[in-house]
């Protein structure tokens, strides 16, 4: 039984969702600016702190939950959409030979990759989230990236917020003791801001380039990838397209076409 819930995430959800209400309450309670907007009839910040927090965890379950993109087998294909893929995936001179996967036995599209913690294969695969207990893919690595901007927002507010309401003692020990949970706060959101803000930027950039994150770390061992060099994608259209495609384009990728009209002419 504790198996099953660790394998179905409810550990790793609860845990966050106990984590961010932990902190949030605590910021409340205390002598904070968040507290003292309240005491003098000033709901404006802490009203928009809250739907901040509020928006970060809708956010994660969002992408926690969210099909990143699963590759369906013959079976769960209608009859019109494996006619298409089917078309789509069939390569051409330019693109490389297409393989199926040796745990599944599904073939699989360009840039999909099997995800052993999943037991699937999952479209654009980028990376499988332990925090999240769920793939990063095709479909939710959009939403991966407004959730870890979001994140960003809410713990460094969090970070302000905390500061405001440490208090000065006359010695180190009283100090200590009249500031212990928010000094904790702070050690929590400040370790979470820091990865936040370094995923959020690495992701940033590897979109801007259309690349993903299993294709920058094994450029050397991806087939499609092996005849490029490592700061080039075969997917790249500059970097006004690769955000705007990533952000604002709502529809399922043949990635076997974009990679043979990119290096049909190659720059």
């Amino acid at each position: 039984m504790v198996q099953n819930m660790f394998r179905t995430g409810f550990v790793v959800r609860a845990a966050h969702t106990v984590l961010t209400w932990v902190i949030t309450i605590t910021l409340f309670l205390h002598d904070t600016e968040l507290r003292r907007c309240e005491e003098r009839g000033e709901l404006l910040l802490p009203a928009l702190f809250f739907l901040l927090v509020v928006l970060s965890v809708l956010l994660y379950f969002t992408v926690s939950l969210k099909d990143p993109g699963f590759v369906l087998s013959d079976a769960q294909k209608d009859s019109q959409t494996w006619s298409e893929e089917s078309e789509a995936m069939v390569p051409g001179p330019l693109t490389p030979q297409l393989r199926r996967c040796g745990f599944c036995l599904l073939q699989q599209p360009m840039r999909a990759k099997h995800c052993k913690t999943c037991g699937r294969c999952v479209r654009r695969f980028d990376h499988h989230c332990p925090w999240m207990e769920n793939c990063v893919g095709e479909w939710n690595h959009r939403w991966f990236v407004v959730y870890l901007l979001v994140q960003l927002l809410a713990l460094l507010w969090a970070l302000h917020v905390a500061l405001s309401g440490l208090s000065p003692s006359a010695t180190w020990q009283q100090w200590l003791w009249l500031n212990g949970f928010l000094l904790a706060v702070l050690a929590v959101v400040g370790v979470f801001s820091v990865v936040a803000g370094l995923l959020l930027g690495c992701h940033l950039y590897l979109v801007s380039i259309n690349s993903t994150t299993w294709e920058f770390m094994s450029h050397h061992r991806i087939q499609y990838l092996k005849n490029c060099r490592e700061e080039d994608s075969p997917f790249d259209r500059g970097i006004f397209c690769n955000l705007w495609d990533f952000f604002c384009t709502c529809r399922t990728v043949t990635w076997e076409q974009v990679y043979q009209r990119n290096t049909a002419d190659p720059v």
